[in-house]
């Protein structure tokens, strides 16, 4: 048998996404297109123990590193659920735009076990989504964007689903978003809760609350964030209220409340991993240039005779300083102001020392996209060499086939349920992130079962720059959910 140490569920959600694609039609699609290749004797043994976990914990959760399959782990223990037991009727996942057009669907038809189960995609246009819910099926994916449209189609009726997949679980972390909130209002008329992530605190242990909630509605962490807040942390100055830090013993007891309903479990445990390889390359402003950079630092402002660079708050200061570490920000009327283009020298650099192998480009700010399509070109059909998006289901194929030399890509919108290995193994990081969570769901696309070269991952970093406490915040934070990670990871063993 099979035995766990329960884990801790966690949901970061992203700033603004830049997902400019289009939604498709929705139609009853087909399982199989050609003969699945794998059957449910393929799986591995802890993805067993995991569909075990989910027969057995009507709510619950899985902590999974990218690449270790819990979408096949989640539609098998639904088939089992459905077809076995016969314990569910229907099943809602809630996922991110792209998982929820893409991955659950092409996962359903790669596998013979899951042959039986129809699928209906909820996306596009309103009245795309109100035909699929007609539809008859077993699972239906809607993405997370429509979660409040959906609790309001269904006002005054019980939703006719018994079982409810939250996949992305950290897109519920904000107790105060409205899809939290339409979701609050519902989540007692499911019988079964399932939270997947593979991210747990990205942040502070704070965001936990409202996903745990969706799980248990409040049995292991308080019925309210503020009866959370009261009972783990402290408020150490009073004219910060909203700054919390952890009470003596508090992690341990948070991971203790919830070792029996989340399983945790990493990549590198069960799987042959690629060997990762991560590089940081330092580029120094020259004197004028830093002059500007400490001019903004200081004053909050940088005066041009026709629009100034301005921040109104420290919030907003440390993105302009990310900003202009990149080489460029945005003034008071969204005019770019360029300051240096030492990173594009150095993204130029590791273009050439790439010798003609794929790179995956990361970029913060449309500013940042712009500049670098002007250095090596924007991707055309007269200029297919050139720096090209990763936006639609096309794109991805063409890099997945190994077509695009060099890709572009904001982390927002390509962090999570695609799998890129296949086109390349080298990440630049142009302009870095805050979030956590949006960092390693990028590399992961790369970094992840099946593929085949080592992975390097590149962060230009410009010195003595906001793009220095970015690195250490995300050290920092990666520390410390290593620690949470290891409280409560799963133990797999077989008892002969």
């Amino acid at each position: 048998m099979a035995a766990a140490v329960g884990f801790l569920l966690d949901y970061g959600r992203r700033g603004v996404q830049e997902v400019s694609m289009s939604e498709t039609n929705t139609e009853l699609i087909p399982t199989t297109n050609s003969p699945p290749a794998l059957d449910e004797g393929c799986l591995h043994h802890y993805q067993q123990f995991c569909v075990q976990f989910l027969e057995l914990h009507p709510q619950c959760a899985l902590f999974l590193d990218c690449g270790l399959g819990k979408t096949v782990i989640t539609l098998t223990a639904i088939q089992h659920l459905m077809y076995d037991s016969f314990e569910v009727n229907r099943t809602l996942i809630i996922a991110p735009l792209r998982v929820a057009r893409d991955t659950w669907i092409a996962e359903l038809s790669k596998w013979r076990h899951l042959a039986g189960l129809r699928m209906q995609r909820v996306i596009g246009s309103e009245k795309d989504r109100i035909r699929a819910l007609g539809e008859r099926a077993d699972v239906y994916v809607i993405n997370r964007e429509n979660t409040e449209w959906l609790v309001r189609h269904y006002s005054g009726r019980k939703l006719p689903f018994d079982m409810l997949v939250l996949d992305e679980l950290s897109s519920f972390k904000n107790y105060r978003s409205k899809r939290f909130m339409a979701l609050k209002k519902v989540i007692g008329q499911f019988g079964r809760v399932i939270g997947l992530t593979g991210t747990p605190a990205p942040n502070s242990l704070e965001e936990l609350w409202p996903q745990v909630f969706l799980l248990d509605k409040g049995a292991r962490l308080g019925r309210t964030f503020s009866t959370y807040i009261d009972l783990y942390f402290t408020t150490p100055n009073s004219w910060l209220p909203y700054r919390h830090e952890l009470k003596e013993g508090a992690e341990d007891a948070i991971y203790k409340k919830l070792s029996d309903i989340c399983v945790s479990m990493k990549a590198a445990d069960h799987l042959n991993m690629p060997e990762k390889v991560e590089n940081i390359v330092e580029v120094t402003l020259s004197a004028r240039e830093m002059k500007l950079y400490k001019q903004m630092e200081r004053d909050m402002l940088l005066p041009y005779a026709d629009g100034d660079i301005l921040a109104l708050n420290a919030a907003v200061l440390a993105n302009k300083l990310l900003q202009l570490a990149n080489g460029a920000c945005y003034d008071e009327f969204h005019n770019v102001r360029i300051i240096h283009d030492k990173k594009l020298d150095a993204l130029e650099d590791l273009i050439e020392a790439a010798n003609g192998k794929p790179v995956l480009v990361m970029y913060g700010y449309k500013h940042d996209l712009d500049r670098i399509q002007q250095r090596f070109g924007a991707y055309r059909p007269d200029c297919p060499n050139g720096v090209r998006r990763l936006i639609s289901e096309q794109d991805m194929k063409d890099w997945c086939a190994g077509l695009i030399p060099i890709a572009a890509t904001q982390p927002a919108s390509t962090g999570h349920g695609l799998n890129l290995q296949s086109g390349g193994s080298t990440i630049i990081w142009y302009g870095l992130t805050w979030s956590l969570e949006l960092y390693e769901q990028a590399n992961a696309r790369l970094w992840r079962q099946g593929q085949k070269n080592t992975v390097v991952i590149h962060h230009i970093v410009t010195k003595g720059t906001m793009d220095e406490r970015a690195m250490r915040a995300l050290h920092d934070k990666a520390a410390g959910q290593e620690a949470l990670l290891d409280a409560v990871k799963a133990r797999i063993r077989e008892v002969v």
